[in-house]
């Protein structure tokens, strides 16, 4: 890489002030070695694809600007489950930005594709954003859907992907069990007959968050889409206001999606160094900017200032308080023959 515009590389990495920093101050190549365009493969979850759109022009003008690099940054969407098979079948991510932790701990654990240890790596656990789950009805409210318990009233068809496949759709199951568990006198036994009624209406799975949104707002099936909170902002911007509202409910769930650098792929195609940047840069004021733009929760002072009016307040359990961590849940709800299947089956 070339220096431009006085900026040294200790500049340039110093993005985000990441614990990835200093290991690629080693590792960077010589300025003036790598003119050449550089790839990435960015494999993330469903409803990220306008996200990063904004934030790949971004970086990459950013890069170009103090390296003289060129950088195309390439996008794989899907369920974040679904999304980190692919990577452990062979899919050459440079980053995966998943839905969830434990979707990447699966690819440390069987493919050995990244340390253990990568959530060490970058801050708040390797997440530069948060989301929650919430409730997009048709314009009006028709059913007055508030809470939780509204969902499963007599005659109420609701639209949600599948757990198994699907990032979103375990957070929003978590988030259902969860608000069962915490309502007065709940307990476990409660909030398995309150998740198994919920599934009982909802009348088709999608794979992923985006299609059950398509299938929502698009297909018009369904009263209630429970879904991402920056997936029902983006159908009200797309579709427009006129035809749906987001529905807060009084209880949600702190999702927190994170990003990862593959080690053996970026070491195997010479890209750490620019991999690793791309991953700092999201927590760079510009970025985390964009990800407000973009209706995710940003974690910068500055943007959660300015996009506070687009993010009520929630009270919000989280996976470690309420689960026991994502490997207990996944285990306890999600794998074969866990509580979902069980569900499912029933």
């Amino acid at each position: 890489m070339r220096q431009t515009n006085g900026a040294s590389r200790r500049d340039l990495l110093a993005v985000a002030g990441s614990a990835l920093a200093a290991p690629l101050l080693a590792a960077a190549p010589a300025w003036g070695q790598a003119d050449k365009p550089i790839r990435l493969l960015n494999v993330s979850y469903d409803p990220t694809r306008e996200l990063y759109k904004d934030i790949n022009a971004a970086f990459a003008d950013y890069w170009k600007t103090h390296t003289g690099q060129t950088v195309i940054i390439d996008q794989s969407h899907g369920g974040s489950g679904a999304q980190a098979r692919a990577v452990i079948d062979g899919l050459q991510a440079d980053v995966v930005t998943l839905a969830l932790a434990y979707d990447i701990d699966s690819i440390a654990q069987h493919a050995k594709l990244l340390p253990a240890s990568w959530q060490t790596r970058l801050p708040n656990n390797s997440t530069p954003y948060t989301s929650t789950i919430v409730f997009l009805v048709r314009k009006g409210n028709p059913w007055r859907i508030k809470t939780w318990a509204d969902l499963v009233r007599p005659g109420i068809t609701i639209v949600a992907p599948n757990p198994k496949t699907s990032g979103g759709a375990r957070w929003a199951y978590l988030a259902a069990w969860a608000s069962a568990l915490k309502a007065p006198g709940g307990d476990e036994a409660k909030a398995r007959a309150y998740v198994t009624t919920f599934y009982s209406h909802v009348p088709v799975l999608d794979s992923g968050a985006r299609g059950s949104t398509v299938t929502f707002a698009v297909r018009g099936i369904g009263d209630v889409l429970v879904c991402w909170e920056n997936e029902a902002h983006l159908a009200l911007a797309e579709f427009g206001a006129d035809k749906f509202d987001i529905v807060v409910p009084p209880v949600s769930i702190l999702a927190e999606p994170p990003v990862a650098l593959v080690d053996k792929v970026v070491d195997r195609k010479g890209t750490r160094t620019v991999a690793a940047g791309y991953l700092n840069f999201l927590y760079s004021p510009l970025a985390q900017d964009l990800i407000g733009k973009n209706f995710y929760r940003p974690r910068a002072p500055e943007a959660v200032a300015k996009y506070a009016n687009r993010f009520p307040h929630v009270p919000m359990v989280t996976v470690d308080d309420t689960f026991g961590g994502w490997k207990r849940a996944q285990a306890t709800h999600f794998d074969d023959g866990g509580v979902f299947d069980q569900i499912h089956k029933a």
